[in-house]
């Protein structure tokens, strides 16, 4: 999927819908605190939820209305999707496609609550006769249930196939009364549709050059500290293995000792028991440093260098999750490109 569209309302300095355009390559150029930034974290918002997390201050403060939608638009739709059984289907098969043959997610927050939580929607033209505008929620169970009080002959229909059950249906109403409508993703079985739809988006990934750099953020002094604590997450049950291990052993040796002692001094025995001062701390154990031939580190190299060597590391660690998790493709933003960089490309 290729994202084409970036649809934001209600959210900080918009208050009225606008939608932006997106290319191969987009940017947002304009004077200060008129929204750039703005952009590029409602799609972190959108697609993560991580870096930029949506807050409840995060309506537009000109509205009494405090429900805020971003939304993106997709084009370059794969022919054919799983989405909610192991049947192959397609969004227009499904009716889950815009008037323009686009898919059109938008996310509603409703910043009124202190912890705002995101609702899910397809803007689709969809149908709304009676009996069809909800089959997407239905399981399979309830499927087979509308088909059978419709009179829909089930008996060439493989009955375990969503897709098969909600097109059957479809032909049997006839008339789909079509209409671009907001489909709820939230309710019932659309929720494994949402997860589906989510595991073919592009993964999108915020680069924030102009954040803050001092001693405390590790990540942005050496980048090779934040990998060794990523590694070590990988290793955490061979490591919980290891210090189990090794507890039990000491603590043997512990036993035996105030055993041995109780013969010698029985009331100093009993005023001792072995303990563990603290938790083994395991990325102290490794140091590793991208430094220069004149063994420089990062930490003592210039803003600019830093923010390359950061930049170059977020890459890496994009397409190393892009792997990881099978993603489609990388929407790569990078805000503030041009803080301390110079380049020599």
């Amino acid at each position: 999927m290729k994202l084409k569209r970036v649809i934001i309302k209600n959210f900080r300095s918009y208050r009225e819908e606008i939608q932006i355009s997106v290319d191969n390559f987009t940017a947002f150029i304009g004077r200060n605190d008129v929204g750039k930034s703005t952009i590029l974290e409602a799609l972190e918002i959108f697609f993560n939820n991580n870096i930029v997390k949506i807050e409840q201050s995060d309506a537009c403060v000109y509205n009494t209305d405090k429900k805020v939608v971003i939304g993106c638009v997709f084009s370059d739709l794969p022919d054919q999707v799983i989405l909610d059984s192991q049947s192959s289907t397609n969004f227009a098969q499904e009716y889950l496609l815009n008037s323009n043959g686009e898919l059109e997610i938008h996310k509603l927050y409703d910043c009124n609550l202190k912890t705002p939580k995101e609702i899910v929607f397809a803007l689709s033209y969809h149908p709304k006769a009676d009996d069809t505008r909800d089959l997407i929620k239905l399981k399979i169970a309830d499927l087979k249930n509308r088909a059978r009080t419709l009179g829909v002959d089930l008996s060439s229909i493989d009955q375990r196939s969503n897709p098969a059950l909600r097109d059957a249906i479809r032909n049997r109403i006839g008339d789909l009364q079509l209409e671009e409508q907001m489909v709820p993703l939230n309710e019932e079985n659309a929720k494994a549709v949402w997860e589906s739809i989510v595991k073919l988006l592009p993964q999108f990934a915020l680069f924030q050059a102009d954040r803050p750099s001092n001693d405390e953020d590790s990540e942005v002094q050496d980048p090779m500290k934040y990998a060794i604590s990523e590694a070590i997450k990988t290793v955490e049950e061979d490591l919980l293995r290891i210090k189990e291990s090794v507890h039990n052993q000491v603590l043997a040796v512990a036993a035996r000792t105030l055993d041995k002692l109780r013969q010698m001094d029985p009331a100093l025995e009993s005023e001792l028991a072995p303990r563990f001062k603290s938790e083994p701390k395991w990325k102290d154990l490794f140091k590793l440093s991208l430094t220069s031939d004149d063994q420089i580190p990062i930490n003592k190299r210039g803003s600019g260098v830093r923010r390359l060597i950061l930049l170059n590391f977020f890459r890496a660690e994009v397409e190393r999750k892009q792997i990881e998790t099978g993603s489609p493709g990388v929407i790569y933003a990078i805000e503030e490109p041009e803080t301390a960089q110079h380049p020599n490309i």
